[in-house]
């Protein structure tokens, strides 16, 4: 999950500078048809023939609806009516959904350790976007909207596949969700990735679609899942709470935005949670 968080804090400053060059639905739209085709090849190699598990295909279509096409739609345009701060802190409340779904819904019981453990490290992620600054009116309200439903999006996604992960492996747990969200994606951003230019685009858009590609989709999509199944839905999503500190030091030095010293102790509230998650319940025997 650590490494989840650097490649998805890294993504935010590689999607800042790649989409300069390419229109943010056309690059959504290519990144996930591209990860799709990959994924779908791997899992061709390792595990044989491409074929949905008897009884899982209309879950695996609504959990990649719901991970894929409606969390990124919401995001993006989301992203587009309010600031990036508050966008941030809306997707931090990812792990406090993830596990309020999970306890209401029988899928994983919510315990003491874990709750706090969420509740410190979100505190960190406030503090580190309070300081960039938040702003709350009306002219933010349908984008604020958006992204708290991505949010909710995406915690039922990581709910969702809980069940799933005994059954199938994350490898082809991954490439169908993948694949059955990517339609919808395509369909989107097909308008304009056909208007776009596509051969003044240069080096910095081509390797920021395939970093979101290959790396963003595809491998830490995989990593998520595999979390998800070894260790529960709740203590994967507490570790997303590190990645808006992983992008603040990644775009201090990619971008040249400067953190805030208060960010710091944001920071540090983020790593406190993420271990009283982790630590043992009990001393070992």
């Amino acid at each position: 999950m650590l490494l989840v968080c650097l490649i998805w804090g890294i993504n935010f400053s590689v999607m800042k500078r790649a989409i300069v060059e390419v229109p943010p639905l056309a690059f959504t739209a290519v990144r996930f048809t591209l990860a799709s085709l990959v994924l779908w090849l791997v899992l061709r190699i390792r595990e044989g023939p491409v074929a949905f598990p008897a009884g899982s295909v209309w879950r695996l279509i609504v959990l990649g609806v719901l991970g894929n096409t409606l969390y990124q739609l919401a995001f993006i345009l989301g992203l587009v009516h309010t600031t990036a701060t508050n966008s941030a802190l809306l997707i931090a409340t990812v792990p406090m959904l993830v596990a309020v779904l999970g306890a209401l819904l029988g899928l994983e019981k919510l315990t003491a350790r874990v709750g706090w453990g969420i509740a410190v490290a979100t505190v960190g992620v406030v503090v580190i976007e309070v300081t960039r600054g938040v702003v709350l009116t009306s002219s933010t309200l349908l984008g604020d909207g958006l992204t708290l439903l991505a949010a909710l999006s995406w915690a039922g996604y990581t709910v969702g596949i809980r069940p799933l992960t005994g059954s199938i492996s994350p490898l082809r747990l991954t490439a169908f969700t993948m694949i059955t969200g990517t339609p919808g994606l395509l369909l989107v951003g097909l308008p304009q990735a056909l208007r776009h230019d596509w051969w003044r685009v240069g080096i910095v858009g081509w390797g920021g679609l395939a970093y979101a590609a290959l790396f963003s989709l595809t491998l830490a999509y995989l990593l998520f899942n595999t979390s998800v199944r070894d260790v529960g839905a709740s203590r994967s999503a507490v570790y997303l709470c590190v990645t808006p500190a992983i992008a603040a030091l990644v775009a201090w030095a990619v971008l040249g935005e400067r953190p805030h010293p208060v960010q710091g102790i944001g920071a540090l509230l983020i790593i406190a949670g993420v271990l009283i998650t982790r630590w043992p319940s009990s001393p070992p025997a």
